[in-house]
């Protein structure tokens, strides 16, 4: 279920900023408390709670008092702006730099990713 990459509550807080993003928890809805998704992924309240709270820091969730916590408006927003910060770093800084450093110029670069896309 769970890697040893990267921290338990940092791999819980991704699996639900997940399910934000599809669609399985819309904007003002609620989410699993913190218990249940200890007893769901058989991991510590307190590592499910380090993950809910690190959404929480994110502006992602939010906390009614006594009735649990909800998809803040604007979470998917949030949500896709951080991960495609993410994915130019991660993946197409590489990329630009690898095919730089091979003379592949920005036509075959998208030759290439259309003949990927098409499989």
């Amino acid at each position: 279920m769970f890697t040893g990459e990267i921290p338990i509550y940092q791999q819980l807080a991704d699996r639900v900023a997940e399910d934000i993003l599809a669609g399985t928890y819309p904007e003002e809805t609620s989410v699993p408390s913190t218990n249940e998704y200890a007893v769901f992924y058989e991991i510590s309240p307190i590592t499910a709670a380090k993950g809910v709270n690190l959404l929480v820091e994110q502006g992602v969730l939010y906390k009614k008092r006594g009735v649990g916590m909800f998809v803040s408006p604007g979470a998917q927003e949030k949500l896709r702006a951080r991960r495609r910060a993410q994915f130019a770093e991660r993946h197409i800084s590489p990329l630009v730099r690898e095919a730089r450093l091979l003379h592949i110029d920005r036509t075959e670069l998208d030759d290439l990713i259309s003949q990927e896309d098409s499989k």
